[in-house]
């Protein structure tokens, strides 16, 4: 303790006894910056105006005492830097009993700094990226981009446009870090967290205009471009205040959905969130409408049916089937048409030859695990022709006026009154 006092004060008292000198003497350090950082190297450069073909020797001071000893090397490097290498710097130069000192350069050494990433997107498809390290940017830093992993090769021209050396262009749909690099041999500063320049995208899987309560549907999300890269899924759903994790999002309610992706390994870094997606979902099976074209066909004549849905070309196929009457409760039962008829591609449907009376149904399905929607109202093709088939044509609650159609050689349909139910 005491010889460090000793040596403080005589490096003090050196100070004033040869101020007058100093202009003589000068230090310089290589590289100029006035902040280093742990790890990095230092050059001192101590030089003498006056006496040169003297023979001086020389060493070097800090607020701790002596750094170097009185040598006739008049360049010292320090290495490698550490916190408490911070302070005052003077070079003593001795010649015989001359002594001089030369001017003092402060230095700071800090902590490994960590790059700094920022993203900007403008609109379109591309995002501007900036890195920096610190309020240091100018001290001879030089940037170094990577793209999908930080071991990989950092990025040239001809990967992406460089604007300056601390900024480039990117198209969207990708993962970046950078870190800067300065002296020789290089000396890199950590890596910035990473930049995800994807967006998420929430779909309808199947993708269909009109979603009915009870149909298997799911909403998905996904990465543009995502790469190989693993990612976690959150969302937003209706009537929840917090993200939730699930690989599907809740499909059953109606409400609007957002998902945001989110980097493993990198938590902190996510995508953009989607658009919102404004799922509905009806709670009421649709129903078809049938239609027959002619109604009234010559014997022998084409029938077209025609099973009217809404959205006819979302995953629809159309079944078939023959309205046949119940002896009992006036009601009918549904017969598929024959094994080639009972689902169709088309919502048309031709019969040939038709030569009596019948009633038809059809009614639509879609999905792997087939959504049905309810059967049509019964559709009539009438026929002046022999046939055995009473119909109920008219229903009216528990009172139920029943009708019977029957062929006459007078009028193309006829119809006599069975009875008046209650």
């Amino acid at each position: 303790m005491g010889h460090t006092l000793l040596c403080l004060l005589g490096f003090f008292l050196l100070s004033l006894l040869y101020r007058g000198q100093a202009q003589d003497a000068v230090l310089t350090i290589e590289p100029n910056w006035t902040t280093f950082f742990t790890g990095e190297s230092v050059t001192f450069k101590c030089d003498i105006t006056e006496g040169k073909d003297s023979d001086w020797y020389y060493s070097i001071h800090n607020q701790h005492g002596e750094v170097f000893s009185p040598s006739n090397q008049n360049f010292r490097t320090l290495q490698p830097l550490t916190s408490g290498y911070s302070g005052e710097y003077q070079c003593l130069f001795q010649n015989g009993g001359s002594t001089t000192i030369s001017n003092k350069i402060y230095l700071t050494v800090s902590a490994k700094p960590k790059a700094q990433l920022r993203d900007i997107f403008p609109g379109g498809g591309n995002v501007t990226l900036t890195c920096s390290v610190g309020p240091t940017s100018a001290s001879g830093w030089r940037y170094f981009w990577y793209k999908k992993g930080k071991t990989s090769e950092p990025l040239k021209t001809q990967d992406v446009v460089f604007l300056r050396n601390d900024r480039i262009i990117v198209s969207r749909g990708g993962v970046y870090w950078c870190r800067g690099g300065r002296g020789n041999p290089v000396y890199y500063t950590e890596y910035s967290d990473a930049v995800v320049t994807h967006r998420a995208v929430l779909t309808l899987q199947p993708n269909w205009p009109q979603i009915y309560s009870r149909e298997k549907f799911s909403l998905t999300c996904e990465i543009e471009d995502g790469g190989n890269d693993e990612w976690e899924f959150f969302w937003t759903t209706p009537g929840s205040e917090t993200l939730e994790k699930s690989p599907l999002a809740p499909s059953s309610r109606s409400g609007e959905y957002q998902c945001v992706g989110i980097l493993k390994g990198e938590m902190s870094e996510r995508t953009l969130w989607s658009d919102v997606f404004t799922l509905t979902v009806s709670n009421e099976r649709p129903k078809p409408v049938l239609t027959v074209s002619p109604s009234w066909p010559s014997p022998g004549a084409s029938v077209t049916l025609n099973c009217s849905v809404d959205h006819p070309s979302a995953g629809w196929s159309f079944y078939w089937y023959k309205a046949v009457p119940q002896k009992s409760g006036y009601r009918y039962s549904y017969e598929l048409l024959p094994v080639s008829y009972n689902r169709t591609e088309k919502h048309l449907f031709i019969i040939d030859g038709q030569t009596q009376t019948a009633g038809y149904v059809c009614r639509a399905g879609r999905g792997d695990q087939v959504f049905y929607t309810s059967y049509s109202k019964p559709v009539f093709v009438w026929s002046g022709g022999q046939y055995d088939l009473t119909f109920p044509l008219l229903q009216n609650g528990r009172n139920s006026l029943i009708l019977v159609a029957f062929p006459s050689r007078n009028c193309k349909l006829c119809y006599r009154c069975e009875g008046l139910f209650f």
